[in-house]
């Protein structure tokens, strides 16, 4: 019964296949045979399509040469994807790799106590120097994020920037006959403003939508204000929303300004996207994959875009930027081999593989061995999008259960002017401490504190989980 559910969602979403071999079977189907012996077909399932055209033409490569006989096989599931692993390995289905990243909302916790996945500390350590120098894994381990408790489940390979803000020269200038840019959130909201009026109906200062750019954008400049990732203080082991709040009655005058392009907070992000490829948005705000959306997937060309640092509330940056972790693999737990598994691993791992896939603009390199490797004349306009000192990676806070709504609808009312701040800002508090202290009373979670945690250095402090 679970077999045809998993088969019934497999058919409700999007799925793109790839195989060099005919008649390629699942990873724990078994295996298929060849004129030159026994084959083992490892399942890969991704939920990566940028990419799908260069990561096949490697896989081609490698299934046809591989000493190991090896095939690999990959799935692209483009819907629902943490779900779709979960339910797979409940029924038996699940491939033997799952592509992972630090954006698709895996809870590395749930996956490590239900043992999703293997820990892969052996087979780093026996992959040796070189695995070391191009990935740098022993300086990528990120508690909650890829490890958990010292065990490491994926290998980031390569690293998308935290949020920038991206804007239409040509609109500026029109608007203050300067080229200068915002460095503070009250300049940015100025200058939205003086476009919008400029623009006369014609074009708008700022477009949003209430998902993701408009999530990186506020808690971007919420971080750089001091204000704590996922709003959990990560010094008390405790929620506390309100360094949120100047950033919420900052975002809001762009509404009561009227500068915020009519309609967009209830469209989709690329449609967002084609409006300012074609000059109807003034600044538009995303992280590093819009390098090539903006010169592939909507060209931008009839006018200068430029990429900026987000601002912040004062001029200072006071906390780390997010950054994302990005295309790494882990083994599933019920794979029939792992050893195997592991190879493909070392191949999407590989210097080669990553010097392609970072000259082809898809990531930023997260290493220095991949740093000096790169030909940056080859990568286009995701150069702008070059990591700051200030960026980071957090510990991932405790996942909780709340009632009502989260943080991002709730936070996103306020903005809208549907809500008081001050009432919002206390009903978060309220209720999300109450499911922190609730999940760790029943064990569900530890409560995680860092005593000695540098909003500037999220990374590098000394991990407690607590039980009460």
């Amino acid at each position: 019964m679970k077999k045809q559910i998993i088969s019934a969602l497999l058919a409700s979403v999007m799925v793109l296949s790839f195989s060099a071999c005919s008649g390629g079977n699942g990873g724990n189907a078994g295996s298929g045979t060849s004129a030159g012996g026994a084959k083992t077909t490892i399942e890969v399932w991704t939920n990566d399509r940028h990419d799908l055209d260069y990561v096949n033409s490697e896989i081609q490569k490698f299934n046809s040469s591989n000493p190991d006989n090896i095939q690999i096989h990959q799935t692209v599931i483009t819907d629902d994807y943490v779900n779709m692993l979960s339910m797979a390995k409940s029924s038996g289905t699940a491939p033997d790799i799952a592509g992972i990243s630090g954006s698709i909302g895996i809870d590395m916790n749930a996956f490590a106590d239900t043992k999703m996945v293997l820990p892969l500390n052996d087979y780093i350590k026996k992959a040796g120097a070189d695995f070391q120098k191009v990935t740098e894994s022993d300086d990528h381990i990120y508690e909650g994020v890829n490890a958990v408790n010292g065990q490491v489940y994926w290998v980031p390979t390569v690293v998308r920037s935290g949020t920038r803000m991206i804007y239409n020269m040509d609109l500026v200038k029109k608007a203050t006959g300067s080229t200068t840019l915002p460095t503070t959130l009250p300049e940015m909201v100025s200058l939205a403003k003086k476009i919008t009026q400029k623009g006369a109906g014609q074009y708008y200062g700022f477009a949003t939508t209430k998902d993701a750019p408009f999530v990186r954008c506020f808690e971007g400049i919420a971080e750089m204000a001091g204000q704590n990732r996922y709003g959990y203080d990560y010094v008390n082991g405790k929620f506390d929303f309100s360094g949120f709040k100047p950033i919420v009655e900052e975002f809001n005058k762009l509404f009561t300004d009227k500068s915020v392009l009519p309609g967009s907070p209830s469209q989709g992000v690329d449609a967002m996207r084609a409006q300012f490829a074609n000059g109807k948005i003034g600044i538009w705000g995303n992280a590093s994959q819009e390098a090539g959306v903006f010169t592939e997937q909507f060209p931008v060309k009839n006018f200068e875009w430029k990429v900026a640092e987000l601002p912040t509330m004062d001029g200072k940056v006071q906390g780390a930027l997010t950054i994302q972790p990005e295309k790494g693999y882990a083994i599933m737990s019920t794979t029939k081999h792992a050893d195997q598994a592991w190879k493909v691993i070392e191949l999407f791992s590989s210097k080669d593989f990553l010097k392609g896939y970072l000259e082809k603009g898809y990531g930023l390199p997260f290493s220095k061995e991949m740093t000096a490797a790169v030909d940056t004349s080859k990568t286009g306009r995701i150069s702008d999008f070059a990591l700051k000192d200030y960026e980071s990676v957090y510990p991932a806070a405790p996942s909780i259960t709340i009632e009502g709504e989260d943080m991002q609808k709730v936070l996103w009312s306020a903005v809208m002017g549907q809500r008081n701040v001050d009432t919002a800002i206390q009903d978060l508090n309220t209720r999300y401490n109450k499911a922190l202290d609730s999940d760790v009373a029943s064990g569900k979670v530890k409560r995680l504190v860092i005593k000695d945690f540098d909003p500037l250095h999220p990374s590098k402090g000394t991990l407690q989980y607590l039980d009460k």
